[in-house]
């Protein structure tokens, strides 16, 4: 392939990306603006449903109640900027998450290509990365960490996943990867001068965490807090594999819920999302890719050890290896009777986005 057609290709790839980026965030917004009409609330009370709830209120009043330390403190810091603005914390936010998501959506191109994009872009929960939730900004932040390190650029590596670590709790699992990484890679060169550059730069995200760690102790006075909070709040306290699969199998029973019957279908979902997770694991694991499988498995882990299989679904897209193994899947099957299996595909896949968002909307339990 000649240099100009190689150009002609990208450019393609990337347009298609980005039209998919577009078409899938106006059909999320335009499904809000439909269930605002329909029901004659307004967008942000739409738009700021369960954690969003908790978000704002610790941009507003900090840590006032004690089960909000279970969320980390850079999401709130941010929409804590809408108040000196004058501007609306939800709507504040849900700019923030598009424009993370699109970062989160080139840095996965980066990593994986076109198709990987694409079917992150087409999850079933991609309301996530619409709304004030903290899933489209860590993407943004692990993905373009994940690209860094891969280049061997460490330094802003370690930034990304430091900003990462001002999010959520995945960032201790997202330094833990990229320590496997740089082994990865010093293990492939043959040299180990190569972790003296790439693992002290780690440090910077652990002194993150750290740093959240030890303003929890100085309010609470204990070292468990975040724990405590998760505990309290969400039942994530430590359980037994078996006993967190017994749990979750109970909760996905037909009749378990009568007064919410829609619990039962997301309890379902959140089973098969841990399935979909050890089968990633196992896949990566076969072809040698450990420090992708590493990033997934200890997400996979720490799910398994808790009451019962709860926020897995959002968790699937921070799962970067599945979208990437999903790309190279489709590559090579788009001509022919492919292209029809393929729309058919689409299609469900934006129905599901669709029907999954609208669950949000209305303030029903969707993971």
């Amino acid at each position: 392939m000649s240099a100009r057609a190689s150009s002609v290709r990208v450019d393609t790839d990337a347009r298609l990306v980005v039209q998919v980026w577009l078409g899938t965030r106006l059909l999320l917004l335009i499904t809000a603006v439909l269930v605002a009409l329909r029901t004659g609330r307004r967008l942000p009370n739409l738009l700021g449903n369960w954690d969003v709830a908790h978000f704002v209120a610790i941009a507003k009043n900090g840590y006032a109640v004690q089960t909000d330390m279970a969320f980390f403190p850079g999401l709130p810091l941010v929409l804590s900027l809408a108040y000196r603005v004058g501007a609306d914390p939800v709507i504040w936010g849900t700019v923030l998450a598009l424009v993370t998501s699109a970062l989160a959506t080139w840095a996965l191109y980066r990593i994986g290509g076109r198709w990987a994009a694409i079917a992150w872009l087409l999850a079933p929960t991609s309301v996530f990365t619409l709304v004030p939730y903290s899933e489209s900004p860590f993407c943004a932040a692990a993905f373009w960490a994940w690209e860094r390190a891969t280049r061997k650029h460490w330094g802003a590596a370690a930034v990304l996943a430091g900003l990462a670590c001002t999010l959520r709790v995945s960032g201790l699992f997202l330094v833990g990867a990229l320590a496997v990484l740089a082994v990865s890679q010093a293990w492939t060169a043959r040299r180990a001068s190569g972790l003296v550059r790439s693992l002290p730069w780690l440090l910077l995200p652990l002194g993150v965490l750290a740093s959240y760690a030890v303003y929890l102790y100085g309010r609470t006075g204990s070292w468990t807090a975040w724990f405590s909070a998760q505990a309290a709040g969400w039942k994530r306290e430590f359980t037994w594999p078996w006993d967190c699969v017994r749990n979750s199998w109970r909760s996905l029973q037909p009749g378990m819920y009568a007064d919410h019957p829609e619990w039962v279908w997301i309890f379902r979902a959140e089973f098969l999302s841990m399935i979909v997770g050890v089968l990633v694991v196992i896949v990566l694991l076969l072809r040698w890719r450990v420090p992708e499988a590493s990033w997934v498995g200890v997400q996979v882990l720490a799910f398994s050890i808790s009451y019962w299989f709860q926020s897995v679904c959002r968790a699937v897209l921070l799962w970067f290896p599945l979208w990437t193994l999903i790309g190279e899947f489709v590559e090579p099957r788009t001509r022919g009777a492919w292209r029809w299996f393929w729309a058919v595909v689409i299609v469900v896949a934006l129905t599901v986005q669709v029907g999954w968002s609208v669950l949000f909307y209305l303030g029903m339990w969707a993971s």
